[in-house]
């Protein structure tokens, strides 16, 4: 865990470095608060629900956005093969800049904090969605990072990482929405596979083990594969 964490402090220090980092946090709390306040006093309700309703679809474009560079630059550049004479294996490696991106997502969440803050000053408002809300926000955003992780393993060029990430979590987050597009048999299994239909779940403040059980699953088969990737690079 030494090497892990290690790793870990070098990502995110490498994240509010370059300037990548602030337009992803500006561009993030510009379009979640834009579509939050808009329509806020039209329902006249103390809620976020607007907010959890379009953080998945968000998060598609956003956190592959904080990954893709991950690997990408580093197999660009050439500086992965020096990090491999060091004493870290390639987990270590992995498990570090994964944990580096999910920080840096709920870095990037805390000054939403804002909105139930001022919410509250409104109206009376539930805290236990918007716990629950927080809690499914930061797993969404964890396996979503392990996807995004993934897609920079699997090539040198940033922006095709940006794409292939973007492309699987947009995915995730609307299979559910096309259900009636496929046949009644696959239903339960596909139903099963998207990622807003959980976030949702965990968001009304009921915090289901099949839900959790989903994100971990998707980040233990993310960072598994992103491993094997790596592995046949090395």
């Amino acid at each position: 865990m030494r090497q892990v964490t290690r790793i870990f402090r070098k990502e995110f220090k490498a994240y509010f470095i370059s300037p990548i980092a602030y337009i992803v946090i500006a561009v993030f709390l510009l379009v979640t608060g834009w579509f939050f306040f808009t329509p806020f006093f039209l329902f006249n309700q103390a809620t976020l629900r607007n907010f959890f309703a379009l953080l998945p679809l968000v998060f598609s474009f956003v956190v592959p956005a904080v990954t893709m560079r991950l690997f990408s630059e580093e197999l660009n550049v050439g500086s992965y093969e020096i990090l491999l004479t060091m004493p870290v294996t390639i987990l270590d490696i992995v498990l570090g800049k994964f944990l580096a991106s999910v920080v840096f997502v709920a870095a990037m969440l805390m000054p939403t904090l804002a909105y139930p803050v001022t919410v509250s000053l409104l109206g009376q408002l539930d805290w236990g969605p918007i716990f629950g809300g927080y809690v499914g926000a930061v797993f969404l955003g964890a396996a979503f990072s392990a996807i995004g992780l993934l897609a920079s393993s699997l090539t040198r060029n940033q922006i095709i990482a940006f794409i292939a990430g973007m492309t699987i979590c947009f995915g995730l987050t609307l299979i559910d929405k096309m259900l009636f597009f496929l046949p009644q048999s696959l239903l339960g299994i596909l139903g099963y596979l998207g990622a807003d239909y959980h976030f949702q779940n965990i968001s009304k403040g009921i915090v289901d083990s099949r839900d959790v059980l989903y994100f971990l699953s998707v980040c233990f088969v993310g960072l598994y594969a992103t491993q094997l990737a790596m592995q046949e690079k090395r």
